[in-house]
């Protein structure tokens, strides 16, 4: 059944129900309604279970969304081309347009109804979230069929196939997930339908999970791009709607493979940007652009309907997309026996003999400046190292990689084996230990694993 059936009206009861059913609309239809005192036109947004049932909610051109009283509505009318007698609708007379696209020996029209297939696989999180309105709290429950049927602009450059996989909040996922996930993208690529693959995630953790699906999937033949938002689908400001669109046109037009994160690349709602997976991180708690690629600029940039690469810029290296799904090497395993430890002054070393007592495997150590900690630590990294615990050093600067050779400090630990990370961000270095860990068979192949550079977590460019 489609997500536009006539019959979805997902939230609405009783009366709210009555008065657009006997209109034939359903959640995603573009609609028009009078009240005594005003008209408004938008999409009909889907509420949650537990919502009154006194209000028709709208999502505005604007992207705010207005709830109208069922006792002032006049009429409802359904748009049969939205584009049209929309006051706020977007001038698009300077947008660049790019008709159509060849994926193999076909070629698509992105404005014909035979469009390339996207796989939206639904994890959670706050673009996959409601705002209990009584609380104010942010609850999960849209699915991925939700998103799609309140984001109907996406049938304009992609057919939208959707799966709900997990709904959880980005916080509650484990590395366990990762596997589910990475099992899940094998299947989609292997059946060979499609030109991307989407995945809705909570924001809190994505960079975590996008630097795991980075070394669980080498030599992806497509895109995969992990999507989030950082204010909930049916919140006035949400940056959901965007960002999912901009993933859609960068897995449906970009020629470049691997793992990527696509979020609001400003506070505003003008551009949206393709960061690479082993490179973002999350750099604010709430503000729209708060992922950053680190130590370089994004992969890509999409304003509008505009794809903009800057794979020159980042000094990096991609693989560009094939058609051959036999060359995916899948390995999906993760071992929860690596721990991150930040250093501070007057950070306790016994939490590295408490980590290597706990049976942790390696340690990341977040140190100060080039990779530094204090020399109290140096008796008990000693003692992880000669217990057989890898203990590795990357830099808790957001920006600059180690270098432990410039002071004594770090010239020490460089004798006692401390192994440095260059410019690998630490959460990045921790999932990758994960990774690493599960798929070596001893303890001198999983140095050789980290110190590998698999999928760009350590950049060969120096930036200015």
């Amino acid at each position: 059944m489609s997500v536009r059936d006539k019959d979805n009206l997902t939230g609405y009861k009783e009366k709210s129900a009555e008065l657009l059913r006997k209109q034939r609309v359903a959640v995603g239809d573009t609609i028009t309604i009078k009240t005594s005192e005003n008209e408004f036109t938008g999409i009909l947004m889907p509420r949650y279970e537990s919502a009154d049932k006194n209000h028709i909610v709208l999502k505005l051109r604007s992207g705010y969304n207005l709830g109208i009283g069922t006792d002032k509505v006049r009429s409802i009318t359904k748009l049969t081309d939205p584009t049209r007698d929309v006051p706020d609708a977007p001038a698009t007379k300077n947008v660049a347009f790019v008709d159509s696209f060849k994926q193999g020996n076909k070629e698509f029209n992105y404005r014909s109804k035979e469009q390339p297939k996207i796989a939206l696989l639904g994890t959670g999180g706050t673009i996959a979230s409601k705002v209990d309105y009584r609380t104010g709290g942010v609850s999960a429950a849209l699915s991925a069929s939700e998103i799609y049927a309140s984001v109907p602009e996406l049938e304009n450059y992609a057919s939208i196939e959707p799966e709900v996989l997990l709904n959880e909040y980005s916080e509650n996922l484990k590395p366990a997930d990762w596997t589910i996930i990475a099992h899940k993208i094998k299947e989609k690529v292997a059946s060979g339908k499609y030109r991307g693959i989407i995945v809705s995630h909570g924001t809190d953790t994505m960079h975590y999970t996008a630097a795991a699906l980075s070394f669980a999937l080498q030599n992806l033949p497509i895109p995969v791009v992990l999507v989030g938002a950082q204010r909930s689908s049916d919140r006035p400001s949400s940056d959901a709607a965007l960002n999912l669109i901009g993933a859609t046109i960068f897995a449906v037009r970009s020629e470049l493979t691997g793992v990527f994160v696509s979020m609001h690349a400003t506070t505003s709602d003008d551009v949206i940007a393709c960061h690479l997976g082993t490179r973002v991180r999350k750099n604010h708690t709430s503000r729209r652009d708060a992922f950053e690629s680190i130590d370089g600029v994004p992969i890509a940039l999409i304003r509008g309907e505009i794809l903009e690469m800057q794979l020159e810029q980042t000094g990096l290296k991609l693989k560009k997309r094939t058609n051959n799904t036999n060359g995916l090497l899948v390995r999906p395993e993760f071992d929860r026996r690596a721990v991150l430890l930040k250093y501070y002054p007057g950070f306790n070393p016994e939490f590295i003999s408490h980590a290597v007592a706990a049976g942790y495997k390696a340690i990341i150590l977040e140190g100060t400046g080039l990779g530094h900690v204090s020399k109290d630590c140096f008796p008990q990294i000693r003692n992880a190292v000669e217990s057989g615990t890898l203990v590795f050093m990357t830099s808790q600067c957001i920006w600059g990689r180690t270098r432990m050779t410039v002071y004594e400090t770090g010239r020490d630990l460089l004798d006692i084996g401390v192994i440095p990370l260059s410019d690998m961000m630490a959460e990045t270095a921790t999932v990758k230990a994960m990774w690493a860990l599960a798929n070596s068979k001893d303890a001198k192949s999983t140095t050789k694993l980290m110190q590998e550079n698999i999928a760009n977590e350590m950049s060969m460019a120096i930036p200015i």
